[in-house]
């Protein structure tokens, strides 16, 4: 690489230490530039390695020649005034000069490009954060290890697998985070691909460690055990499987003694253990109470489009209320769901637009935040995967000429609006149900704005997505799929001022794909006469 391309290159990671890179694809795609420029380097390093190697050899070649005839007649050789002159200059120059090129350290240039960029390379933080978007991915989509695995994945083009070893991390990540479940899930993938004979520097003992005490933790004793027991089979001098088979042997005895006892008092409890099915396990709940109703939205299950509903839905063309700007060049207009009215608009942004946009936004790009229901703090929350940044109208003309274009879709102003966010999503990327307004318990959400609650949403599509990526609302069962260049719009407000509790949406996981979108959200200020009060509190 040119010194000035290794500059430029360096200033962009200077500016992205402890980027969070897998938080955001658009900036993972810097991560391939330069790992193709450690490549480079290596193969810069092989090169010369190889060509001491070359004159190495050379000289070995020569040398064994020579010495052959040598010792074949050692005086007869030294006879001669001349071979005796070389022999000496031979052992006292020239195997200096062999000694040096063998010591000479071509490693300097590709350690040096190393240790720089080493600096700026993803983190541990990177890596266990890539391996719980696998596992989220894995649970949104009901995929097997198995599928993940052999990367049979819909709308891949580059096809990837996973090995012992990265089954293996991602197990050892979800035993570090007391993730028994995906402990379990994974362990097993690296023992079923272990058994089928791939080659792996992880050992069947180191895998069937974590995964006997993983499946322990299930109240699965039996099975602790044999898988223990085979453990033991292949290494008896593992101290800890030693000690946890008489752990469980004991807990197994204590069991049967106390099973006998209730028997004999005509005694029957309820069964207090995860179901057991083969070794298969529940996965545990969490704090998501829609958690089911989202994740079978996302895989477009369970969407409640009846064809009652769909004959209340039409296309037409959108001129704005008749907006001088749309009259002449109206927009396509699609409803996406009757009751809270969501509409999709067509051709809202070019692609040299959205282009433009994601350059903008791209060397801006930091960790997207939630605002703390308790404390008011914007924090960042790993129900929320992506990067954002805000766009100013004086960043750039095409900024505020997307902007003006909302307006005049929405008839709303957006003089009070928020600036435009720009969201790209990483792996499996999402946003898990949330509102756009604030709620009656966090009444100062944008009391700094002094504009009021957020009284509408205008989301842009700038990219499609080949898999996953919906946005979902779990409440009335509806998910809008990605389109690039489109947009949907809804209000999070009834006329009265009231929040539409209705509109609790979601980001589902991007399964497979790059997800950029942008949005404005319009509020309740400077709006009161273009969208004035109803009659009742639900208008």
């Amino acid at each position: 690489m040119k010194p000035c391309l290794q500059l430029v290159f360096l200033v962009f990671l200077i500016c992205h230490t402890e980027a969070e890179f897998f938080t955001s694809i658009g900036q993972m795609t810097d991560l391939i530039y330069a790992e193709k420029d450690l490549v480079q380097s290596l193969k810069e390093y092989i090169r010369a390695e190889e060509a001491k190697l070359s004159q190495i050899k050379s000289w070995a070649e020569k040398m064994d020649v020579l010495t052959s005839k040598s010792t074949s007649d050692p005086e007869g050789y030294l006879a001669h005034p001349v071979n005796a002159y070389k022999l000496v200059k031979r052992l006292n120059t020239d195997w200096l000069e062999l000694e040096n090129l063998v010591l000479q350290d071509t490693t300097n240039g590709f350690i040096a490009n190393l240790t720089i960029q080493r600096q700026f390379f993803p983190t541990e933080e990177d890596e266990t954060g890539a391996a719980k978007a696998l596992m989220r991915l894995q649970d949104t989509y009901k995929l097997d290890p198995e599928t993940l695995s052999r990367g049979n994945l819909p709308g891949t083009k580059y096809k990837s697998s996973l090995t012992v070893s990265d089954c293996f991390g991602m197990g050892k990540t979800a035993y570090n985070d007391g993730d028994y479940y995906h402990t379990v899930l994974w362990m097993e993938q690296a023992l079923k691909q272990h058994d089928e004979g791939e080659d792996t520097t992880v050992s069947k003992v180191e895998i069937l460690d974590y995964l006997s005490y993983a499946v322990f933790q299930f109240g699965d004793l039996h099975r602790a055990m044999e898988l223990t027991r085979r453990l033991i089979s292949l290494d008896s001098t593992h101290e800890r499987a030693g000690s946890n088979l008489r752990y469980f042997e004991k807990l197994l005895e204590k069991e049967r003694e106390e099973k006998s006892r209730e028997n004999s008092l005509n005694k029957t409890t309820a069964a207090t253990e995860p179901v057991v099915q083969s070794g298969t396990y529940e996965r545990p709940l969490d704090y998501l109470p829609e958690r089911d109703i989202y994740e079978a939205l996302c895989r477009g299950e369970g969407v409640k489009m009846t064809p009652r509903r769909q004959k209340r839905l039409f296309c037409r063309y959108h001129n704005g209320n008749r907006n001088p700007h749309l009259l002449i060049a109206p927009f396509k207009e699609e409803d996406e769901w009757d009751s809270p009215h969501i509409v999709r608009y067509y051709d809202v942004m070019s692609d040299e637009e959205i282009e433009k946009i994601k350059q903008l936004a791209k060397p801006r790009l930091a960790r997207a935040t939630v605002r703390d229901p308790k404390t008011g703090v914007l924090t960042v929350a790993s129900y929320r995967v992506s990067k954002s940044s805000w766009l100013e109208e004086d960043d750039d003309p095409v900024v505020g000429k997307v902007n003006q274009r909302m307006q005049q879709i929405t008839g709303l102003t957006v003089k009070t609006a928020e600036l435009l966010q720009v969201a790209n999503y990483g792996m499996g990327g999402q946003y898990e149900p949330h509102f756009d307004f604030s709620r009656k318990d966090e009444p100062d959400a944008f009391k700094r704005l002094g504009t009021g609650n957020r009284v509408a949403t205008f989301l842009n599509y700038m990219s499609d997505v080949e898999a996953g990526g919906a946005t979902v609302f779990p409440d009335f069962g509806a998910a809008i799929w990605p389109k690039k260049g489109t947009a949907v719009f809804w209000y999070n407000l009834f006329r009265s001022g009231e929040g539409d509790y209705r509109t609790r949406h979601a980001a589902c996981p991007v399964l497979v794909g790059c997800k950029w979108v942008s949005n404005k959200w319009f509020h309740e200020r400077g709006n009161e006469f273009l969208r004035p009060c109803g009659r009742t509190e639900v208008d």
